[in-house]
């Protein structure tokens, strides 16, 4: 049994701020010659938090404040971290956020400037995590956490109804895949409403924790990452997430590094998009397999735009 629920996604989309719903849905012709298919993207930058991340802190939020309670802590990446900042402070919650210092300076500038408490940790996302659960431990505080939490999944499966409702007829939808809050909710929906839809998530291969989890059906754990796609970059996942994920996934792919910078390259020469690397997972499958969807209408989801901007130059601006 899935732990996601159809009936409270469409419930979700009635406590969102409208700011982070009907995201732009459009073909991109600019990116179909050098992919081979027909290219849809939902775009999940044009909001606030320049993520996805504020569907599920919406739900979040609102059901902290409508419940009395005053503080929230969570461990982020950076994005939620930005996400749960805007959703608390418009609802006046105290929000923690705990990352590692090694995150992108502009996502943790952009939690201060939030006017969240901001923690940093040595080490990378999952013990950020566990300095999270300490705190809220030994405040007594809401912990978020991000994929564990349902709220996370299913304001992100509110993405889902959109594109069902609202994409011409499409074959595949290409999903990042971290935690596994994006893929489950948005996987969640597609198999309930389309499901001759494939859903397909793609995972640097550098940090590929929940893609061995998926293909052993079981948890596997990895002592490192090494990608640049830090959004995405955790080592343990979440048994009751790969439990959802099981049920909805019909692939989990990984892709290099290499073809993670082309596909923000032509997001940006292409399509004018500025993208940070979990963004671009979708068009990096692409590249890497244009045999499979040859001919095909592939949505693929712009999941943040919160990239660094000198490493962004960098790899920019390297040569093809």
């Amino acid at each position: 049994m899935t732990r996601l629920d159809t009936g409270r996604i469409r419930a979700a989309r009635k406590v969102i701020d409208p700011v982070f719903l009907d995201s732009p849905l459009y073909r991109c012709e600019a990116l179909e010659p050098g992919l081979g298919c027909a290219v849809s993207i939902k775009l999940e930058t044009a909001n606030p938090v320049r993520s996805f991340k504020g569907r599920g802190t919406e739900v979040v939020a609102s059901a902290l404040a409508g419940e009395g309670r005053d503080a929230v802590v969570c461990a982020s990446a950076g994005n939620l971290g930005q996400a749960l900042a805007w959703s608390g402070r418009r609802r006046g919650l105290d929000v923690t956020v705990v990352a590692s210092r090694a995150a992108p300076a502009a996502k943790l500038d952009r939690i201060r400037a939030l006017d969240a408490r901001l923690e940093l940790v040595d080490g990378d996302f999952d013990m950020a995590r566990e300095h999270a659960a300490a705190i809220a431990r030994r405040d007594g505080v809401r912990l978020v956490q991000d994929s564990l939490d349902i709220e996370t999944c299913e304001g992100a499966a509110t993405i889902g109804l959109e594109l069902v409702e609202n994409a011409p007829p499409f074959d595949a939808v290409l999903i990042a895949l971290g935690g596994g809050a994006l893929a489950t909710g948005i996987g969640h929906v597609v198999k309930a409403l389309a499901p001759g839809v494939e859903v397909i998530c793609v995972q640097p291969a550098g940090a590929p924790a929940m893609t061995r989890s998926w293909r052993g059906r079981r948890v596997v754990t990895t002592g490192t990452t090494d990608t640049i796609a830090d959004g995405v970059a955790a080592r343990r996942p979440i048994p009751a997430v790969l439990d959802d994920l099981l049920l909805v996934a019909d692939d989990a792919v990984l892709v290099e590094e290499a073809s993670i910078v082309a596909g923000m390259r032509m997001l940006f020469e292409r399509a004018g998009l500025v993208v940070e690397p979990s963004a671009a997972l979708g068009v990096a499958a692409l590249l890497e397999d244009r045999d499979r969807f040859a001919g095909r209408h592939v949505v693929t989801i712009v999941c943040g735009g919160n990239a660094d901007v000198d490493a962004y130059r960098r790899w920019i601006g390297s040569p093809s």
